[in-house]
């Protein structure tokens, strides 16, 4: 048996129209006496309102898109599960696409999430300017990007970390553990963190007066197996006495390859990375890393594109929200014995301050 509004509104003792009022939280007020008996008619007949027809008329389906590079990177999985419980704080569901560093991939999940009528969208851009701008454009279906910038452009919405800064300070905390031959394991070149990222290690290296020979840099994919790959040949060719990788994930990859070619971390070359995702507590020695505030990053990006999708021409500006050393093991400094790994290894980086870096 289909139960219907009707059927609510008789046994409620009240009109089909002030049972819409109590489901929709309007547009009349509902005296609290005639709301407790829509509810427990409601609860009692198990109605559920139709969602396509509540979404046609309030010209909204309460969903969000989330496209990301890569959902085996722990990184991406932290960082939705932050999208989605700000989300879920606002009454959206999040839709969540795969877009397997492939831009082909990657536009057709836009163009899924597009047709769905989604209200807003937040896109993690893969290799290279995206394909789906077009498809974007056509819409005009509120969006920002997260975490990359779209190469070329700079009046999409972004929400960002400062990845120059924090990569600088992890460089400068190799330094002050007095290493000196310091190679750079980065992303793929045509990805903007990892081009931020190289430049603040390169800011570091030349504030502190050291040759460029004595200096690498490869570029590489962000998983574990390249940043394994790459620390075995820069170990192989180059003396080295410290590595910072652009990723966790890499820097993961790089303890392996120390431990395999017969040296200790951080005794013989010391490691820090960027990121801050939960398993970088409980690798031994612990990771020591810039760690990004996932739940303000899941906040101020919500908070945005809720305001484009009331507002889309008034906000085009780009957050960017700061980073935190997290000091442990791989650098030489103290290891917290059993992780010290949380939810929001950031989390200090409040609202304000990330208003107050918007630019």
């Amino acid at each position: 048996m289909v139960v219907r509004r009707a059927d609510v509104a008789r046994l409620a003792g009240t009109s089909p129209a002030v049972v819409s009022y109590v489901l929709n939280g309007g547009p009349r007020t509902v005296a609290p006496a005639t709301r407790a008996r829509v509810l427990a008619a409601v609860e009692s007949l198990g109605y559920r309102p139709n969602g396509v027809a509540r979404s046609l008329r309030m010209n909204k389906t309460m969903t969000l898109g989330l496209v990301v590079p890569d959902t085996a990177n722990p990184y991406f999985a932290e960082l939705a599960r932050a999208i989605e419980e700000a989300a879920f704080a606002h009454g959206y569901t999040l839709l969540i696409g795969n877009g397997a560093e492939d831009d082909e991939r990657q536009t057709a999940y836009v163009r899924t999430f597009l047709q769905r009528q989604i209200d807003g969208l937040f896109l993690v851009p893969a290799h290279g300017t995206p394909s789906c701008l077009p498809d974007l454009e056509r819409a005009r279906t509120p969006w920002i990007t997260l975490d990359r910038q779209v190469a070329g452009t700079t009046d999409i919405p972004a929400v960002l970390v400062d990845n120059r800064g924090g990569a600088r300070t992890a460089t400068e905390h190799l330094l002050e553990h007095g290493r000196r031959r310091i190679a750079c394991i980065a992303g793929p070149e045509d990805v903007y963190p990892a081009t931020d990222r190289v430049a603040g290690w390169r800011d570091a290296i030349a504030d502190a007066g050291l040759p460029a020979a004595e200096t690498s840099v490869l570029n590489v994919p962000f998983g574990r197996h390249p940043g394994y790959v790459a620390a075995r040949r820069v170990l192989s060719e180059r003396i080295v006495d410290a590595i910072f990788t652009a990723s966790d994930e890499q820097a993961l990859g790089a303890l392996r390859a120390v431990t395999e070619l017969g040296l200790r971390c951080p005794d013989d070359v010391a490691i820090t990375s960027f990121d801050g995702i939960a398993a970088a507590a409980y690798a031994t020695p612990a990771l020591t890393t810039m760690s990004q505030p996932f739940g303000e990053l899941g906040r101020v990006a919500v908070s945005r594109l809720l305001t484009r999708i009331t507002d889309p021409e008034g906000d085009t500006g780009i957050s960017v929200l700061p980073v935190q050393l997290t000091a442990r093991g791989s650098c030489g400094c103290p290891d917290p014995p059993g992780g010290d790994s949380n939810d929001d290894p950031a989390g200090a980086a409040t609202s304000e301050e990330a208003e107050r870096a918007d630019t």
